[in-house]
């Protein structure tokens, strides 16, 4: 049997990635725009989160933010991988930024519970926004970085994600509860801004859009280049169970409706000078913390076993899935914050080493002229399950089903991408074997 390609795999240590943020200019200023731009991000959904659930009492209002902050990559995704591959993807994250500086500026109008309205068609907006700008993102990685330095680079920005989450989740709910909601909102637009500015400062290569032709209006809607990436997917082996190991993270959309709730009405902080709504959103602030821990140390652990070994990839992806169902069942039995916190980072740091690990087998199995289109692919796909498993999340705990029996069925349900990983391997490892042979 051949042995798994390493991909010029380098040690995952902290001088890596020290080495990389030093070394790297254009790499340094995506990180930082990614540290300004998603503390900003947490800041904001505390409070859109916790603004709905206080103006309408529904937990199916929770749900339908997050279907709206999420579907919309899957519907535009197709155009935005389109688009990604046929413009300089840096003036695409430049563009997506100021326009969602604009939007989220725009949520200062929602005042009143009859302007909640107003919120839904915003969401849709900026993430329209974000299903141009992420793609764009991953698919630049290999062009700012050497091969070795792929894996170094996604497990950097996985942790600076899960970091930003800890601050984010921490300190945006201290802001909202005693500064207030606008306070949130101006500091994410100006996040968004400030993130412009630092993309706009990078250099390097852009060798698909140098090659390819001017992008018409037409070929907006013209999916014959779509198709050409889906045969490019279905040709590659590796790349078909990696483009669908996001959208098995059955977890990420139920996760803000269960956490939502839990901290308003299962784990509110009380305390002097703490109004209810303050409490409901420090309670999911905790809640939010300890997924932010947990993400941040599942990639920086796990990384080290995979290197950059195809097959270890993989099935770092299939205990991740095992890791989440087990931490959602023991946050369903969990009886104080600090215990279901404790769970939410043991299972976040399994849905963590899933999202790097395929990120990274997609960056390094898949040709510059077709990532824009696979990396669209791959988070509409996401987003589709995302949407899909918040909206019923929250329409069933609207029918009287209890938050923890909604935390247990999500790990439950989890065990069901699991196997379908597991017998793709195993079907993997069989052909190997017969070819051997």
């Amino acid at each position: 049997m051949e042995p798994e390609p390493e991909h010029g795999a380098a040690t995952i240590s902290l001088a890596s990635y020290t080495r990389l943020i030093g070394a790297n200019r254009n790499f340094r200023r995506l990180w930082l725009a990614q540290i300004v731009s998603e503390i900003g991000d947490w800041f904001y959904t505390l409070s859109i989160y916790t603004l709905l659930l206080q103006l309408t009492g529904h937990a199916s209002s929770v749900a339908l933010a997050l279907v709206l902050q999420v579907l919309p990559q899957t519907l535009v995704g197709p155009t935005a991988g389109v688009v990604n591959d046929r413009l300089k993807r840096k003036y695409v994250m430049i563009a997506a930024d100021l326009v969602r500086f604009v939007i989220v500026l725009s949520m200062l109008l929602v005042r009143s519970r009859s302007m909640v309205w107003l919120v839904y068609p915003l969401l849709v907006a900026e993430t329209t926004m974000a299903a141009f700008f992420e793609p764009a993102r991953s698919a630049v990685i290999p062009n700012i970085s050497e091969a070795s330095e792929v894996l170094v680079a996604n497990t950097l920005s996985s942790a600076t994600w899960s970091v930003n989450l800890l601050i984010g989740a921490s300190v945006g709910g201290v802001v909202a509860a005693f500064l207030g909601r606008d306070a949130a909102f101006v500091l994410n637009a100006l996040s968004f801004l400030t993130s412009a500015v630092l993309i706009s400062g990078m250099r390097f290569a852009e060798p698909h859009a140098d090659a390819a032709p001017p992008l018409r209006p037409r070929d907006l809607v013209d999916f014959s280049p779509v198709m050409e990436g889906i045969r490019y997917i279905r040709s590659h082996p590796v790349l078909v169970p990696a483009v669908f190991a996001k959208a098995g993270e059955l977890m990420v959309g139920p996760s803000w409706v269960i956490f939502t709730v839990m901290g308003a009405r299962e784990f509110a902080v009380h305390g002097r000078g703490i109004n209810p709504a303050g409490g409901a959103m420090l309670g999911m602030s905790i809640l939010l913390g300890g997924r932010g821990l947990g993400a941040l140390v599942g990639p920086l652990i796990s990384a080290r076993w995979a290197g950059q070994n195809d097959h270890r990839l993989r099935l770092g992806i299939l205990f991740g899935y095992v890791t989440i169902a087990v931490g959602y069942g023991l946050i369903g039995v969990s009886r104080s914050v600090w215990m279901a916190a404790a769970c939410a980072m043991l299972a976040h740091a399994g849905g963590s080493t899933v999202w790097v690990f395929s990120t990274t087998l997609l960056q390094l199995r898949t040709e510059d002229r077709f990532r824009g289109r696979v990396f669209s692919a791959d988070l509409g796909l996401a987003s589709f399950t995302f949407a899909t498993t918040a909206y019923l999340c929250g329409h069933f705990l609207d029918l009287g089903i209890p938050v923890r029996t909604m935390a247990v069925g999500t790990g439950f349900f989890m065990l069901i991408p699991a196997a379908l990983l597991a017998w793709v391997l195993r079907a993997d490892r069989f052909r190997q074997g017969q070819k051997a042979a």
